[in-house]
């Protein structure tokens, strides 16, 4: 059986069994989900049993846990290898358990929920932006969004989700940066720990980058998506994703994860009537959508007119960011040019978002 853990247990799990077996199926359980675990084959003390971040009570030792010397409280769980085992679930209604997780069936499940005893929930925003027509400029946005709120002292993922796009991490200058990318990840599913995430993606300052590099392209499954997504949600304050224009799993599970969609349309009639055939893929129960409008001096639609045509409602304008891909060769992450119009706009829009009315 696996050795207790010394210190407090306000940031642990306290596991009560005298089996060995399941003690270490336990601490096997406990690691896959980075969740800190003390065993202990006798009943606890009051403050431990009322400290633990989550009980885990074998079953072998329901029978010995009970009023006064335990007490009701929120988060204890039975766990059992007999379903059939009646005692079992009568001592998980006297002590108020949750649940009653049956080995080996609820592996997964239990390991979601271990990872959730010790993780904060997360209420990270998520932003996905799309170009409305080829050559927009969403990645660039989508770049100067993440730099501009990593420059304010947020913690901040840029996902890139376009395989043939040039890369976010190329954009940023971090495409030499050893960590991990998407085809390292194709296989993640379930509960991720939001912090192994965080730590093992290439990084600008404060802003975390996960991008495809240079490999050939792989089909992204869905669940990976919503997987890593779900965790990097735990660990950062803002995930920004950059989206291809055509539409495949991996982009419909990062919308629904997707707080707001922003549609980068140039205001020219052809981009604008490309973007309406781009919106009207979307499925209705889709994340909010907002017009981003970019203007050079020789359009003649007006921003507002590209957003009404759009039905959809204007995040912001902005003008074509001068000698742009000189500053982008010369390794310059974009949003970094204090006057810049990629600069602005991206502060426009998180002052929005401070405000809580970023996806009004």
């Amino acid at each position: 059986m696996t050795a207790p853990i010394a210190g407090s247990l306000s940031h642990c799990v306290l596991a009560l069994t005298a089996d060995p077996a399941l003690g270490d199926e336990l601490a096997r359980l406990a690691a896959a989900a980075g969740a800190p675990l003390q065993v202990r084959a006798v009943p606890p003390e009051l403050a431990d049993w009322l400290g633990a971040r989550l009980v885990v009570v074998g079953g072998d030792l329901a029978r010995q846990l009970g009023p006064p010397d335990h007490p009701r409280r929120q988060g204890v769980l039975l766990v059992t290898a007999d379903p059939h085992d009646a005692d079992v679930w009568q001592h998980a209604v006297g002590l108020g358990a949750e649940q009653v997780a049956v080995l080996p069936d609820s592996r997964d499940w239990l390991v979601e929920r271990l990872a959730a005893a010790v993780e904060p929930a997360g209420s990270a925003y998520v932003v996905a932006v799309v170009g409305g027509c080829g050559g927009a400029g969403a990645s660039v946005l989508a770049a100067a969004l993440a730099v501009t709120a990593a420059g304010e002292g947020r913690q901040v993922l840029l996902a890139d989700l376009d395989p043939l796009g040039g890369g976010a991490d190329l954009i940023l200058g971090v495409d030499d940066v050893p960590g991990l990318r998407w085809p390292d990840l194709a296989a993640a599913r379930g509960r991720l720990p939001a912090g192994s995430v965080h730590d093992a993606l290439p990084r600008l300052d404060g802003l975390a980058v996960l991008a495809w590099g240079r490999g050939d392209p792989i089909d992204l499954p869905a669940r990976a998506v919503d997987a890593v997504l779900a965790a990097a949600a735990r660990a950062h304050d803002l995930v920004v994703i950059d989206l291809p224009r055509i539409g495949d799993a991996a982009s419909a599970a990062a919308l629904r994860r997707a707080d707001e969609l922003l549609v980068v349309v140039p205001a020219r009639l052809r981009a604008a009537a490309s973007a309406a055939q781009l919106l009207a893929r979307l499925e209705p129960s889709g994340p909010p959508v907002r017009a981003v409008v970019r203007r050079a001096t020789t359009d003649a639609l007006a921003a507002r007119a590209v957003s009404d045509a759009l039905g959809a409602p204007l995040a912001m304008q902005m003008r074509d960011e001068p000698q742009l891909d000189r500053a982008l060769g010369r390794g310059e992450p974009p949003g970094l040019r204090p006057r810049g119009p990629l600069r602005r706009a991206a502060e426009q829009w998180l002052a929005r978002l401070d405000s809580g009315h970023a996806a009004a």
